[in-house]
């Protein structure tokens, strides 16, 4: 007799989504994604008895971005951290490239999972990064440019004043705000000798 069949899904619930054609016979799952992954059982029986048999599904997906690169500028001796996070099936492998030619470690430069460390960056540094996350059934790049500062000590905006007033006995606050890159070290002189710090 014509046997009467069923499906459902081994340790889970069928998919609500899911539709059975040609008396049953055929399970469609429209829109696959990642959850339908799993052991799928059809029996058949009729009077004479019963068979089963199982199939595997898996669903393998094109790399997505979840974390992607910024723009970012640094001062010259400062560390460049940057990560790039993708989902996918499988799980995405990760490249770099910097101006368009792969990147490699080096004593200052790591890479580790999707993410990239400079360490005491320099103006040789500077340029177009990209990340690549990839498996089998493609590739997805996320790109990001870095600048390097690197300047003299220059005062435009922050001149000293050369004469300054004050009654004998007050407090005087001299400033010294120099723009550089990276940071400067400040000394201060009386004439030609070096002041120090005292009490006062």
């Amino acid at each position: 007799p014509v046997p009467t069949i069923s499906w459902r899904k081994v340790n889970g619930h069928n998919p609500s989504k899911a539709r059975l054609r040609k008396s049953q016979a055929v399970l469609e799952i429209p829109n696959v994604q990642l959850e339908d992954s799993g052991m799928y059982e059809c029996k058949a029986e009729n009077s004479r008895g019963r068979n089963v048999f199982r199939g595997q599904l898996q669903v393998y997906t094109y790399p997505h971005w979840v974390e992607k690169l910024n723009d970012t500028q640094l001062d010259s001796g400062e560390q460049l951290r940057w990560e790039c996070k993708a989902t996918g099936k499988p799980r995405p492998t990760y490249r770099w490239l910097k101006n368009g030619v792969p990147l490699w470690p080096q004593s200052r430069i790591e890479m580790i999972n999707g993410v990239l460390m400079i360490h005491s960056v320099n103006v040789s540094d500077a340029g177009m990064y990209q990340c690549l996350a990839e498996n089998k059934y493609g590739t997805i790049y996320a790109s990001a440019e870095l600048k390097v500062l690197a300047s003299a000590p220059t005062f435009p905006l922050n001149q000293m004043r050369k004469t300054i007033i004050v009654t004998k006995g007050q407090e005087v606050v001299i400033e010294c705000k120099p723009e550089a890159s990276p940071k400067p070290t400040i000394t201060w002189k009386k004439g030609d000798k070096v002041l120090r710090e005292n009490k006062r």
